[in-house]
């Protein structure tokens, strides 16, 4: 009985990825600090795979990145307002570093959107003004982000009863178990 609140899940996660305004496209994502401490960030979602594998860009020097070669573990929170659907994703991510791989990628990245990972300094960096930045040419610090969900909550609020169901990934499979909500 779970597999339907699954499917609905993929459907929305993919739906993130190519129908304009849906509300998946942006969600929050939490990493954990040198000193342990979560960190949140609002990150665009690019990509969804069949196996669920989910991808992200970035600026390798972003302190995301950082966090991620410290400690793979990372969280996304996504929630779609009109359905009143949140979904929880524990992930384990890595950073793809193939060059032919960043290259396929950064040819589909809008020019007027890769100004977003060539600034001369990084991310975080001091600045005098906003109009003080500079920028380089090329992919140098495009970075893109692998995700692979190891578990997903699902939460729909409605009446009579809200639905709560809990999945986890086990192989290839995903085995789901409602959840007191």
């Amino acid at each position: 009985m779970t597999d339907v609140f699954f499917e609905e899940l993929v459907t929305e996660l993919r739906l993130g990825t190519s129908k304009k305004g849906h509300p998946f496209r942006y969600m929050t994502m939490a990493t954990t600090d040198e000193e342990g401490d979560p960190r949140l960030r609002t990150v665009v979602l690019r990509r969804v795979t069949e196996d669920l594998k989910l991808f992200l860009y970035t600026d390798q020097r972003s302190t995301k990145v950082t966090h991620i070669k410290k400690n793979k573990r990372a969280s996304l929170l996504f929630y779609h307002p009109k359905k009143l659907l949140q979904l929880k994703v524990d992930a384990s991510a890595r950073c793809i570093t193939d060059e032919d791989t960043l290259k396929r990628y950064w040819s589909g990245v809008p020019l007027a959107s890769r100004k977003d990972y060539t600034t001369v300094s990084p991310p975080g960096s001091p600045i005098s003004n906003p109009d003080a930045l500079s920028y380089s040419e090329g992919l140098d610090n495009f970075c893109i982000l692998e995700l692979h969900p190891t578990k997903i909550e699902y939460l729909k609020l409605k009446r009579p009863n809200h639905i709560r169901v809990d999945y986890t990934r086990e192989g290839n499979d995903w085995k789901g178990q409602f959840l007191v909500p």
